[in-house]
């Protein structure tokens, strides 16, 4: 998804500036999932089911260095990108004004292609299939 930067997101991504005040992240938890990796190694797993990325994340990348558990309250979502190491996502925003989820209000639209660097210009996949077998989170 494509958002407007909810809590100074931009001044920790090495971003080039060339998308302004917007970020775009994989969306992974939606308000009521349960988001969690046991660290380095282990997949991210969303209402308790495994979820294999290998499809957008590159070989030998942890989907996430380190621990964490995150129930995605009312009127967010749960984002991660998809260049793990170098990505301030909602892992890394735990302790600001949203504790790390973006509220639905600032997401613009969905990311539909890729222009830079030039040498990877295309489409993007939204993968849904990663999370076909995840249940649907309680309610938030």
């Amino acid at each position: 998804v494509v958002f407007k930067d909810p809590d100074h997101w931009l001044s920790q991504e090495n971003s080039g500036g060339l998308g302004g005040s917007y970020l775009i992240k994989r969306l992974i938890g939606l308000p009521g999932d349960t988001v969690a990796c046991e660290g380095a190694g282990k997949p991210i797993t969303v209402n308790g089911v495994a979820v294999d990325e290998s499809a957008y994340l590159r070989p030998g990348v942890d989907p996430s260095a380190f621990a964490f558990t995150v129930t995605v309250t009312k009127g967010h979502v749960f984002v991660m990108g998809d260049n793990r190491a170098n990505s301030a996502d909602s892992r890394y925003h735990q302790d600001d004004s949203s504790h790390g989820l973006v509220p639905i209000s600032d997401v613009v639209g969905v990311g539909l292609a890729k222009y830079w660097p030039l040498n990877r210009i295309g489409t993007l996949d939204a993968h849904h299939e990663t999370f076909k077998d995840v249940p649907e989170g309680a309610n938030a």
